[in-house]
């Protein structure tokens, strides 16, 4: 492994996330599979053409025969997630086998999968772990917070990693977090973009300042939600303006209608729709409007320069269903360390046994 590039298969890659920090860590892709089509044209446009874009199922049988050292992915998170009801039901909770099919198929020494907490408590993830051993991997799997690894994001996420090469440990983090202030660094505070129509080139992070036209009772609204606060607040302060289903629900829900701070990592998860405050902490610390694509694809950690396709809907979706790639880089190293430092050891063991051999068959002591 240290006398060549890494390579890697990305499953229900999405964006490209995972694939943007392993790259960074440096692997190399040389397939995906994500079945949207827009959500495959944005993968291309900043890997390259290796997406399939099909759904998991027909891919497992387009992959047999293609072979890499790592597989990374996330099945979809919907059917354990909280917010769609984490129904037992759910098709989507068994899209997991077709991800080890490939983990099989592809013959790779380690493989990272990526999904919502509640996967780990689930017998889904205990069969993801049951199958991973079977086929002779070590397994590891804990929740990460994204904000311990630099990411300016309160995102908490399932990972699970497996190696042949023997133990592997997923990392702690680091603990220094970064701000929605350093995160917004740069941003203009007042979009500029009030028309967003997709093109059939790509658009960059950075032209997706996207605006929104709010009602005077919104920003009536927006207007009394101080740093830090949410929902509560409003109600507190104009009952007359708050929802009645809001002040009927007296529990849960705290972080809707919130907004940012700027000294402090965003403590939301940038879900798929942050343009919207009744969905979420997704005020903008200073302004009275939500967050822009472009300030959540910031919060999620991607730059400036990657390219989006698809509706402005569409590349929201992508923007929250995404893996931060700051913390994928972060898994991604101590994965490159792993395959390097267990490679090494095991190539120079190759050589001592090759050498004691040599001795043996010379009659040498």
């Amino acid at each position: 492994m240290s006398d060549q590039q890494p390579t890697m298969i990305d499953l229900f890659s999405g964006a490209g996330g995972m694939t943007l920090g392993f790259t960074r860590a440096g692997f190399r892709s040389i397939a995906a599979v994500e079945h949207i089509e827009a959500f495959a044209a944005t993968y291309a446009a900043n890997f390259g053409a290796h997406v399939l874009a099909t759904p998991i199922e027909e891919a497992v049988a387009r992959l047999k025969g293609v072979k890499a050292d790592v597989v990374v992915g996330g099945p979809p998170c919907q059917g354990f997630s909280n917010l769609t009801g984490n129904r037992a039901d759910d098709f989507r909770r068994a899209l997991w086998r077709y991800y080890m099919d490939v983990v099989e198929s592809s013959e790779c020494s380690l493989f990272v999968m990526e999904n919502v907490p509640n996967l780990l408590k689930s017998p889904e993830g205990e069969e993801v772990i049951k199958t991973a051993r079977d086929l002779g991997f070590w397994v590891d799997a804990k929740v990460l917070t994204a904000s311990k690894f630099g990411v300016p994001q309160n995102r908490k996420r399932t990972f699970i990693v497996g190696s042949k090469l023997g133990m592997i440990d997923l990392p702690e983090g680091n603990g220094r977090k970064t701000t929605v202030r350093q995160a917004f660094d740069g941003i203009p505070l007042a979009p500029t973009v009030r028309e967003f129509r997709p093109t059939d080139s790509p658009t960059t992070t950075s032209n997706l300042h996207i605006g929104r036209n709010p009602t005077a009772t919104s920003l009536a609204r927006y207007a009394l939600i101080p740093p830090g606060g949410n929902r509560f607040d409003l109600q507190r302060l104009a009952p007359e303006l708050t929802p009645g289903c809001w002040i009927r629900k007296t529990s849960g829900g705290t972080d809707l209608f919130g907004r940012l701070e700027w000294d402090e990592p965003a403590r939301c998860t940038i879900r798929t729709e942050f343009y919207k405050p009744e969905k979420g902490r997704y005020l903008h610390p200073s302004e009275n409007r939500p967050i822009t694509h472009w300030e959540a694809a910031r919060l999620q950690s991607f730059p400036d320069d990657f390219l989006w396709c698809g509706t402005k809907i569409q590349i929201a979706i992508q923007i929250g269903n995404a893996v931060p790639p700051k913390l994928a880089e972060a898994v991604a190293r101590g994965v490159a360390e792993h395959l390097g430092t267990r490679a090494a050891v095991s190539a120079a063991n190759s050589r001592a046994s090759r050498n004691l051999n040599a001795q043996r068959t010379f009659g040498r002591p």
